[in-house]
């Protein structure tokens, strides 16, 4: 593979109740566990830092998948929302939805083109087969 972009970052403390940096500076956060597993849920974690990063990175690979395809995607968004939970086993993994808004198409185009998204986009490449992941269209 050719490597276009290399991030780093280092977490310390307590893992989920510690800080994260990216070795630039450009990210620097407080890290908490949610209310929902004991914690204070004070800082992030790190579920919410996967859905902003998958949803930034899906809708850049829709936007270019729209632009491969001449859609209008003014106005478009897409929200992640991650689950966090364990299996009989006691093993923990997560769960992925993504909602795509695209406004300016109808249900079908739109369900296409966000098809078209996932093939592309790195996060949904580097989790394939590991991780479920439903990907809906809003309503509009």
């Amino acid at each position: 593979m050719n490597i276009l972009y290399t991030a780093e970052a280092l977490a310390t403390g307590d893992g989920r109740n510690g800080h994260a940096r990216t070795t630039d500076g450009k990210l620097d956060v407080p890290l908490s566990a949610p209310r929902e597993l004991g914690g204070a849920g004070e800082g992030t974690n790190p579920e919410q830092l996967f859905a902003a990063g998958y949803a930034a990175c899906f809708h850049a690979a829709l936007r270019l998948a729209a632009k491969d395809a001449d859609h209008n995607v003014a106005d478009s968004g897409v929200g992640a929302r991650v689950g966090l939970g364990s299996d009989d086993s006691g093993a923990f993994g997560l769960t992925v939805t993504l909602e795509v808004s695209l406004p300016h198409l109808s249900p079908q185009e739109a369900q296409v083109l966000a098809d078209k998204a996932h093939q592309r986009c790195p996060y949904s490449n580097a989790i394939r087969g590991n991780v479920d992941v439903l990907v809906t269209i809003a309503r509009n």
